[in-house]
């Protein structure tokens, strides 16, 4: 009886000697490959220093620590980078995505331009044209704002301020170069930008305005209206009641004529207690207006006004104040 094409018996898949090995190196590898910032089976060879790295971020970091002459310190160029190293055979040869020698993946994510390669896609790298590197979160997930240079979210998409290159520059606190950081990045309501960390630790010390242009990172308006409480329940004495000093708010950037008062002025345009004296008296230092306060409170009775007592009863509001030449900010985390 004849037997369909179907029926017949196929032939056992032969696998190469060869391919095996490769398959087990990788296999072998596949923990202990790398570095602490990319899973990869390469290193590169730096065209600066004529050096061999796991990757850039070894070498800047190696190239910048303090023990370097500052005249030597230097970042790797990542798009002139010509020879990478297999980490299996230990061939050195051009850029690309497979070993020449032993034909090992060095890395699953490969991106020709930028010279990258990282094992672990769950991080959604993409290469954007416009900003000239990879970047992580899925390409899908993010637009590229021409005026500010960068790649936002598209939670932000039409609602952001565009400021010009705004990620072009070191962090205002830390001063790492804020375009190409891998830490995650916030995009504060007066467009600036500053890390994540670095606002939770502005918090942590109690600013609660951009360190760049001095406007509020979020919404004050209740700490504005405890603060009307405040200045209401506190009279000023008969040789202040007829001062008045020009203000500059913060936020709006309107200057105002206002009455002189010890704890705050507020800004006639939008309302705002982030404002600062311009005209009309001593300047508006923080040792000025203490001591301006100190001797204003002299001649109050103890229970008239009372900073740590206000202090007290907003955070009873579970928001986090401060007491910073006559302002206070209270923070809420921009998401």
């Amino acid at each position: 009886m004849m037997m369909s094409e179907s029926d017949q018996p196929k032939p056992p898949i032969v696998v190469s000697e060869d391919s095996s090995k490769v398959q087990l190196q990788m296999e072998l590898a596949s923990a202990n490959y790398g570095c602490k910032h990319y899973r990869r089976r390469c290193k590169i060879r730096a065209p600066c220093c004529d050096e061999v790295f796991d990757c850039r971020h070894c070498h800047n970091e190696a190239k910048n620590a303090l023990e370097i002459n500052p005249l030597h310190r230097h970042d790797v160029p990542r798009h002139h980078v010509k020879w990478v190293i297999c980490s299996l055979c230990g061939t050195e040869q051009d850029v690309g995505q497979n070993c020449v020698s032993c034909g090992v993946c060095m890395g699953n994510y490969f991106c020709r331009k930028c010279k990258f390669f990282d094992d672990d896609v769950s991080k959604k790298q993409y290469h954007c044209d416009e900003c000239g590197i990879c970047r992580t979160g899925g390409r899908e997930n993010f637009f590229h704002c021409s005026k500010c240079g960068c790649c936002y979210s598209n939670l932000i998409k039409g609602a952001h301020r565009c400021v010009e290159q705004a990620m072009h520059h070191n962090c205002a606190v830390c001063f790492e170069f804020l375009f190409d950081s891998t830490r995650n990045i916030a995009v504060l309501s007066c467009g600036h930008t500053i890390h994540m960390e670095c606002v939770k630790e502005m918090e942590r010390h109690r600013r609660y305005a951009c360190p760049v242009c001095s406007k509020s990172i979020c919404d004050m308006s209740n700490v504005w209206r405890k603060l009307d409480e405040e200045i209401a329940s506190t009279p000023m004495p008969e040789m202040y009641k007829n001062k008045k000093v020009w203000i500059l708010c913060n936020d709006c950037e309107e200057t105002s004529e206002v009455q002189f008062h010890i704890v705050g002025y507020k800004c006639l345009s939008c309302s705002s207690y982030n404002t600062r004296q311009i005209q009309g008296g001593p300047p508006p230092s923080c040792s000025s207006r203490v001591a301006e306060h100190e001797a204003y409170e002299a001649q109050l009775p103890s229970s008239c006004f009372d900073v740590s007592c206000m202090d007290s009863d907003i955070e009873n509001e579970d928001r986090r104040l401060t007491w910073t030449c006559g302002m206070i900010f209270s923070h809420q985390l921009v998401a």
